[in-house]
């Protein structure tokens, strides 16, 4: 009665809280997954979570299914990566260049997590920031690169990983406190601190203050994001940055987060590789250990 499908649903359901997310996940309409559910419902003769929850709840059937789910989807996971190991002969190799300077704090489980189902497969980790890596990428001295521009290039596939906003990071009395959302305009007399990049390669600049003709009136460049947090947290200035990368200190109270712009600025992470590649065994298990444990570990995010 139960079939992997449900499974693979019901856990979606379940790490995303909502069905329009879910159903982005697992590559359905939220109507083709609320009629799959309603399914698995009318072949088990009771619910397996409470409509109209946030979050989501489940009745005690759901979590029965869930638990099968948490067992036997790594199962066919593993199993699926030791048959794809044996058919590609268990070698390879994935040099990664970085061009986001925040990517750190989850691509490290990821490779963490790659290494321990794929031991035969070369790796090496470089960034991006002092060197094109996308020209890099078509000449093959690194196999994918983690990006937010995507540039179109013969011979090169971007996969989209996830979406999240872009905020802007201000100190508790920071004036700028009491509007809804940041105007391009606010930056004029503002200290901006960024990552030691050129602007063509910031979003804040390329997407929000360069069509508005705007400069702030100065800029302070800062390596780490942490660096950057504390800067921003004594008032010496404020910063864009992802609503992962600063989930933590926004929810300990120690800086303010507001939207860019009245609708928002989203962006979406990519992985870039070359054509050749982007049917190989080893490099599409990354894709989905990336998204993976981007989904379980970073807050804000959704399904590009």
């Amino acid at each position: 009665m139960i079939e992997l499908r449900h499974l693979k649903t019901l856990s979606a359901l379940r790490d995303s809280g909502s069905l329009v997310e879910a159903a982005e996940r697992i590559h359905l309409t939220q109507s083709a997954l609320s009629h799959q559910i309603k399914d698995l419902e009318d072949r088990l003769n009771c619910s397996l979570f409470v409509r109209k929850t946030k979050p989501i709840s489940f009745t005690a059937a759901g979590r029965r299914i869930l638990a099968l789910a948490d067992n036997i989807l790594p199962m066919i996971k593993n199993t699926e990566r030791e048959i794809a190991r044996l058919a590609c002969g268990e070698s390879g190799r994935l040099n990664i260049s970085i061009d986001c300077h925040s990517c750190f704090e989850w691509l490290m489980p990821t490779i963490d997590c790659f290494r321990k189902n794929w031991p035969e497969i070369e790796m090496d980790l470089a960034n991006g920031f002092t060197f094109a890596p996308i020209p890099a990428l078509v000449k093959g001295d690194i196999d994918l690169v983690i990006t937010s521009d995507p540039v179109p290039r013969t011979g090169i596939h971007y996969t989209p990983l996830f979406s999240y906003e872009s905020l802007i990071a201000l100190s508790k009395d920071h004036p700028l406190v009491n509007q809804k959302y940041i105007k391009a305009s606010d930056f004029i007399d503002q200290t901006l601190i960024t990552y030691p990049v050129n602007q063509d390669r910031l979003d804040i600049f390329t997407r929000f203050l360069d069509p508005a003709a705007i400069e702030p009136k100065e800029i302070r460049t800062a390596d780490l994001t942490l660096m950057m947090l504390q800067l921003v947290a004594s008032g010496r200035g404020i910063a864009a940055l992802p609503n992962w990368a600063i989930d933590e200190y926004l929810k300990k109270g120690y800086i303010i987060g507001r939207p860019i712009g009245e609708r928002g600025q989203w962006c979406t992470l990519y992985a870039a590789i070359r054509d050749e590649q982007k049917n190989s065994e080893f490099m599409t298990d990354f894709l989905e250990t990336a998204k993976e444990v981007s989904f379980a570990n970073l807050a804000g995010i959704k399904s590009a």
